[in-house]
């Protein structure tokens, strides 16, 4: 995906060093002091949203908010709770730790628009 925007851009943007390469579009989590990588399953380190692809070492700026769509790991319904999944991606399953709310309805693969819950 390269470089990323999101839907509705909050001027929230941090950035950090990656400790693994990301994607743009990727939700990252907090890997370490002042790192990020892709985000795990139903995570509960999720920081935000990758703004453009980083390989291990490099800088990386981070969305931390509003309206983000990453890519679905799944099908997601509108109105559903989401929650982080492997490598990155955005799922309707998970139980601990909701990242947001979906505002629409797609299948697996596609990007979903999503309001990050912060």
């Amino acid at each position: 995906m390269s470089n990323y925007l999101p839907k509705i851009d909050t001027h929230s943007v941090l950035t950090r060093s990656a400790s693994a390469d990301v994607v743009g579009g990727q939700l990252v989590d907090v890997s370490g002091s002042k790192t990020v990588a892709p985000a795990a399953a139903d995570s509960a380190a999720v920081l935000g949203v990758a703004l453009s692809d980083a390989k291990t070492g490099q800088a990386v700026s981070v969305s931390l908010g509003g309206v983000q769509r990453p890519v679905a790991e799944g099908d997601i319904t509108a109105g559903v709770k989401v929650f982080s999944a492997v490598a990155g991606k955005v799922s309707a399953k998970g139980s601990n730790n909701p990242i947001g709310i979906a505002l629409e309805s797609v299948k697996s693969g596609a990007q979903v628009e999503i309001q990050m819950a912060r």
